[in-house]
């Protein structure tokens, strides 16, 4: 082929290549919309969005088999549904990475979606094995602050993975019975919300919040099904959230607290490093509520060292006073 030609060709095949890896990126805008984007005047958590992008919800597993590898992986069984098809040569190491975090990113929650085992072997036909541990982290990374569910190898003798929802919804964070995306994201949003309000927070400014993720009552949203009926029945009916009427309101108005399961479960300490963890920060950036949440972990630790001889003691020595506490990021 003339030179001039198979420049043309390069150029075409990687403008391509960048084109789906946009579109991976993109995805499904509905989950864009799960990570929550706050405004000011909520006074509350700055950005709850993953920087990189938002990630697809299709119901198919990835079809687009353009990741990349290197020169030396190109072994790998080119009739998988992801093997890659280009050299490294066409595109920039980061531009591999990029890729091939989207691509794994789709293909773990097409898993966790249809409830299949999530295998390292067919992981390794996706990705380049080198940076395998690489792609791995940040895949997980992204999925976990949209979605609150932590990637965990639960048995290490296969090799066999599984998306674990932070809280324990029934059916491992999808609430019912069948397949479907996590709802842990959205409820961990809105216990963050919550708290940002002073520990309650009313069913209008929470609806407004949300409305600002593109998540409205009455209307069905990809990933939550209808939005009102999970909130205020679903979840209060688990005890995760608790809804009820403002005392003396009239006409009468409602306000959302923390319910009974979600202090069984979680603490607001864990709640506010997965808000600062979304927003790529310090849980102490958020300096009022950072402080009453350790001094809940304090009272929680003492009480439990009460019935320990010498336990108090104890639970001094390790926490210390407040300020000396170190740090979880």
């Amino acid at each position: 082929m003339p030179r001039g030609l198979k420049s043309k060709s390069r150029t075409h095949r990687k403008r391509h290549q960048m084109r789906a890896t946009s579109d991976n990126h993109q995805g499904v805008q509905a989950t864009a919309e799960a990570a929550p984007s706050t405004s000011s005047d909520l006074e509350a958590i700055p950005q709850i969005a993953p920087a990189t992008g938002p990630i697809s919800t299709s119901e198919e597993a990835p079809t687009d088999t353009s990741g990349i590898t290197s020169n030396e992986e190109n072994n790998q069984d080119e009739t998988h549904p992801y093997a890659p098809e280009l050299s490294n040569t066409e595109m920039s190491f980061g531009d591999v990475l990029t890729m091939q975090t989207a691509m794994l990113e789709q293909f773990l929650l097409y898993k966790y979606k249809m409830k299949q085992p999530i295998k390292k072997e067919d992981i390794l036909k996706i990705v380049n094995p080198r940076y395998f541990s690489e792609i791995l982290k940040r895949a997980a990374e992204r999925i976990e602050v949209v979605f609150a569910v932590d990637l965990k190898e639960i048995d290490p003798t296969l090799h066999l993975y599984d998306l674990v929802s932070k809280l324990k919804l029934p059916n491992n964070g999808r609430v019912r019975a069948g397949r479907g995306l996590p709802k842990t994201g959205l409820l961990m949003t809105i216990l963050g919300f919550i708290f940002m309000k002073g520990n309650r927070a009313s069913e209008d400014d929470v609806w407004k919040f949300l409305n600002k993720m593109r998540i409205y009552a009455g209307r069905k949203h990809l990933v939550y099904g209808e939005p009102r009926k999970l909130i205020t029945k679903d979840l209060v009916k688990l005890k995760y959230l608790e809804y009820r009427q403002i005392p003396n309101s009239d006409p009468a108005q409602y306000e959302f607290l923390w319910g009974p399961r979600t202090y069984a479960e979680t603490s607001k300490l864990k709640v506010l490093e997965f808000l600062a963890k979304v927003n790529e920060t310090d849980p102490s950036t958020f300096t009022e509520q950072y402080e009453e949440a350790l001094r809940e972990e304090q009272e929680r630790v003492q009480t439990g060292a009460a019935a320990v001889p010498g336990g108090s003691a104890m639970a001094n020595d390790v926490l210390g006073a407040p300020s000396s506490v170190s740090r979880p990021y």
